[in-house]
């Protein structure tokens, strides 16, 4: 059975989940096996679907035939950008392998020359498909507001709580009362982030049938995907991108002797979202955001009904699925979340559109030939970016519910 075949059953049981528990007559002892079952049904259809598509992923990278010069030629005809042409040379040759006239499109889209011997300065096609690629990684990139800027100058938002402010009734005759805006500000610095060095095996950049343009992005951009995001999750801001979990404010923490110090309740989570601002509440996607592992709890949970709260999204005609809800809203999984513990962070919701990520457009490759790599015969790649993060926010757009002490 096919993907598309395998969405399409998970979307109906979806639905009638959906159905059966909005019903208005929901009976535990009837209802609840069937909805037992069925999650179990849409548990192993997911199951299968992951499979399908690590063997379909896996064939690919196998089947990676086509040589670098007709993949460069395919990238020049579909988008026109040479500069990936370049870049594929470079990977391979090093800098010895791009003639005058490459060089000159190097500097003539970055507006400079490149760094040292060994070094190349990415032209803004293949930064923009670095950064592309950053978004499969942890969750943070969908649903914050992500922003590019060719320099690295420090940059500040201005920001201004408005929620409590209001106006007001007037006598005839009288005057207005004054009560004026206060303002301040947050920074959105960069940091520089490394991938650590890759080596790679002569042999493979000897071999026109494979894609090292793939190869070398694919390794790099996992590794700065992952540290990226677990710092714009958990991040301190100290020399650092400040994550949106620290920087969150505390929408309600389970009490102690409540047994939610590795679990959380119907009452908690609608206690959450209602700790958020109806303001933030009906602007943008409101959503929570939380591990794996606690989504495990979270589909343990029941309302005073006994109705379970967790709904598996279904869209039949969307090829990707919607998204699981909770409590309406719907659900972004990001492993940098910390699990359910003792004062754990462990669930946010909200308007996450003012976590803002700033990317500095340049990326900086290096290429290494030196002894150490040569007498493995290996030559190691190393990819330089700069990025930051905050939640330009004063106000609370996302709140996060702090497990039980004890």
């Amino acid at each position: 059975m096919s993907i598309q075949a395998l969405r399409e059953q998970r979307g109906k049981i979806a639905k009638s989940l959906q159905d059966l528990v909005g019903k208005d007559d929901w009976n535990e002892a009837d209802d609840q096996p069937k909805y037992d079952a069925s999650m179990a049904e849409i548990d192993r259809i997911d199951a299968k679907i992951e499979r399908i598509q690590a063997a379909n992923d896996k064939l690919a990278e196998e089947t990676r035939t086509d040589a670098l010069a007709e993949i460069s030629a395919k990238k020049g005809r579909d988008g026109g950008d040479r500069g990936l042409e370049i870049y594929a040379k470079w990977l391979k040759g090093g800098d010895r392998a791009l003639n005058e006239d490459d060089w000159n499109h190097v500097r003539n889209a970055m507006s400079t020359t490149t760094g040292s011997e060994g070094g190349f300065t990415v032209d803004s096609e293949v930064a923009n498909s670095v950064l592309d690629a950053l978004k499969a990684y942890g969750g943070m990139r969908s649903v914050a507001t992500v922003i590019q800027t060719s320099g690295v100058g420090g940059m500040s938002f201005p920001t201004s709580d408005g929620t409590a402010e209001e106006g007001e009734i007037v006598a005839e005759n009288q005057e207005a009362t004054d009560q004026d805006i206060s303002f301040g500000a947050i920074s959105l610095p960069v940091y520089k982030f490394s991938s650590k060095v890759v080596a790679v095996p002569m042999e493979l950049l000897q071999d026109s049938n494979v894609d090292i343009e793939a190869f070398v992005n694919g390794r790099l951009v996992t590794r700065l995907g992952r540290i990226t995001n677990r710092l714009f999750t958990t991040g301190t801001g100290i020399s650092q991108p400040h994550g949106v979990n620290i920087a969150a404010q505390i929408g309600t923490t389970a009490a102690n002797g409540s047994s939610q110090v590795t679990a959380v309740t119907y009452d908690s989570l609608v206690n959450l979202q209602h700790s958020v601002d109806p303001a933030y509440r009906e602007r943008g996607t409101p959503r929570f955001m939380f591990n794996d592992a606690t989504l495990r709890e979270v589909r343990k949970v029941k309302d005073s009904s006994g109705r379970p709260i967790f709904v598996p999204g279904y869209d039949m005609g969307n090829p990707q699925g919607a998204p699981d809800r909770l409590l309406g809203a719907p659900i972004t999984i990001n492993q940098d979340m910390p699990s359910m513990a003792a004062n754990a962070r462990s669930i946010l919701y909200g308007d996450f559109s003012p976590y803002y990520i700033r990317d500095v457009m340049a990326v900086e490759m290096f290429r290494f030939t030196d002894s150490a790599y040569t007498k493995k015969g290996q030559v190691g790649f190393l990819a330089w970016m700069r990025s930051g993060g905050n939640l330009i926010d004063v106000g609370g757009a996302v709140k996060a519910f702090v497990n039980a002490a004890s």
